[in-house]
């Protein structure tokens, strides 16, 4: 019994006998991804719609701050089973979910340049991304 209860008091007390590391950092592990396009989307959102969560572009169709077509809601309900429609594009919590569904595993300049569409005007569109995310 006394044996044990000795033991008992060894373990608690040990950590007085301990010295105190030499080094004054300690390690914190990197969660990946989170908040990891946060500058994109500002950026985008300032390219797209000057921040604008009521934007509407008529030649285009397009609406919000992400500025989103119809035919990438179609898109992205049909690869999520979601049900949005367009308008909820207006709702930027919901825009920025389709906006990061699109963007993820890509790079900032992939899932802007794919963002915008296809071909050579992606690269002028990059560009002005690219300003907004230097500034």
């Amino acid at each position: 019994m006394i044996k044990k209860l000795l033991l008992v008091i060894l373990f608690l007390f040990f950590h007085i006998l301990s010295p105190a590391p030499t080094v004054n950092t300690i390690y914190i592990p990197m969660i990946p991804n989170i908040n990891y396009y946060e500058p994109l989307i500002k950026a985008i959102v300032i390219v797209e719609s000057s921040g604008n969560s009521k934007a509407y572009n008529k030649i285009e169709g397009a609406i919000g701050a992400f500025q989103i077509r119809q035919c990438r809601i179609k898109h992205y309900n049909k690869l999520t089973g979601k049900n949005y429609t367009h308008e909820d594009m207006y709702d930027f919590n919901k825009a920025k979910e389709v906006f990061l569904y699109f963007a993820s595993g890509k790079s900032f300049e992939q899932a802007a340049k794919s963002w915008n569409g296809s071909g050579p005007m992606t690269i002028n569109y990059w560009q002005k991304v690219q300003k907004v995310l230097d500034s």
